[in-house]
């Protein structure tokens, strides 16, 4: 199956997704014995789901049953490539240390290279796209020399970091995981996210106390836990979250001691947590057992009543990759106040100058989204399209689209 006329409509599309990514969320959770009953549209959308969701590796592990061949051969491949990538980046963390030592720079490994570190899951098992590293802002000129003495190149800067591919990269692979992808570094200098306007910043709650040249972890597991639940939360407000990570949360938070779970919460929880319920709830949800209800209640409470009212009704479709509808609003609900709402309604509007800047970068980089007839609309015709249709994301579909073509 190619091109994309021969897809079918928007809906049929839609429920396909939900359906798959509930599903495979609950199989990764409980593993069953039963196979879905899907037809072959649903199955080939459920290989692009498991890529989107970031689980084919668990599923490859987890399940107790066998799907039809192509299923089968699709886990089992994203088993292998979750193993080879798992060791290239190991690989170059150790290359990153190395060179970060001999120039004499600290840097802390973010979200997935810190996870790998703790063996939060098993090799091969959490897929990781890039390397994220933080570092001082003075660091900043150096750090470009210490990656190109690793092989690293510029690709393009956005406000939240800079972007470094290798220099010899190949093509990336569609959809899925695949060991020849470009692992990319990017370099951070600062931890934040907008929910949805304003500025959550956490960088300072970061950097151990003891810094020295190299790569250093979190000043704690708390520390941890606060960037990948802020980051959660950030990808949940624009509807791109995967399921991986609440696999993260969950497996992270078992390990989470009392004292922990206080730092995490913070001396004034309505100030420095009032985010952090949604991503915990959905993980509680989706994975049992993994936070206590005592715990959860505290972190309930210091959530603003209609962000934690719609967060109790997320479901995973909806707040990830998988929902296939641009919404006007993603995630209006995580305005404190009107003035806040006004504010990113008038944004998504008029974004400005560096938004817009930002999202130029993205399209240089994954050149595969220009050929739709979104990223070409004027600002006027994406804004009339909210109003009046559903329009289809860009990245859903391109992803639904490889995996379909993929299995032909």
């Amino acid at each position: 199956m190619s091109g994309a006329r021969l897809l079918p409509s928007s809906r049929a599309i839609a429920d396909a997704l939900r359906l798959t990514t509930e599903t495979l969320a609950r199989e990764v959770a409980a593993p069953t014995h039963a196979a879905p009953r899907w037809n072959d549209f649903e199955w080939g959308v459920a290989r692009a789901v498991s890529a989107m969701q970031g689980v084919g590796a668990l599923l490859a592990n987890r399940s107790h049953w066998r799907g039809p061949s192509a299923w089968t051969s699709f886990l089992r491949d994203q088993r292998n490539q979750g193993l080879a990538h798992f060791e290239r980046a190991g690989h170059i963390l150790r290359l990153l240390d190395a060179a970060m030592r001999e120039a004499r720079i600290p840097c802390i490994a973010l979200k997935g290279s810190a996870l790998r570190a703790l063996e939060i899951h098993a090799p091969g098992e959490r897929p990781m796209g890039d390397i994220d590293i933080l570092v001082a802002p003075r660091h900043v000129p150096a750090c470009a020399a210490v990656l190109a003495s690793i092989g690293y190149e510029p690709l393009y800067s956005m406000r939240r970091h800079e972007v470094f591919i290798p220099a010899d990269h190949g093509a990336a692979h569609a959809y899925a995981e695949h060991a020849a992808n470009p692992l990319r570094i990017e370099l951070h200098t600062r931890i934040a996210e907008c929910l949805p306007k304003s500025e959550v910043a956490i960088t300072a709650h970061l950097w151990p106390q003891h810094l020295l040249p190299g790569i250093n972890p979190y000043a704690s597991r708390a520390a941890l836990m606060r960037h990948i639940l802020l980051h959660t939360a950030g990808n949940m407000r624009a509807h791109a979250m995967r399921f991986i990570q609440a696999c993260d949360i969950a497996q992270l938070a078992r390990r989470l001691a009392p004292a922990e779970w206080r730092e995490l919460l913070g001396a004034q929880p309505q100030a420095d947590s009032w985010w952090m319920y949604p991503p915990l709830s959905l993980a509680a949800r989706y994975l049992p057992g993994c936070i206590s209800p005592e715990r959860l209640a505290a972190f309930h409470a210091a959530c603003p009543r209609w962000l934690r009212a719609r967060a109790e009704r997320y479901d995973l479709y909806e707040v990830s990759w998988s929902n296939l509808r641009i919404a006007a609003l993603p995630g209006f609900e995580w305005s404190r106040t009107p003035i806040e709402l006004l504010r990113y309604a008038k944004f998504r509007m008029l974004p400005g100058r560096a938004a817009l800047d930002d999202l130029n970068a993205m399209l240089r980089a994954h050149p595969q989204y220009t050929r739709t007839r979104w990223y070409g609309a004027s600002r006027g015709e994406r804004i009339l399209r909210w109003l009046i249709s559903r329009p289809s994301r860009v990245q859903t579909i391109a992803s639904v689209r490889a995996a379909l073509e993929d299995a032909t």
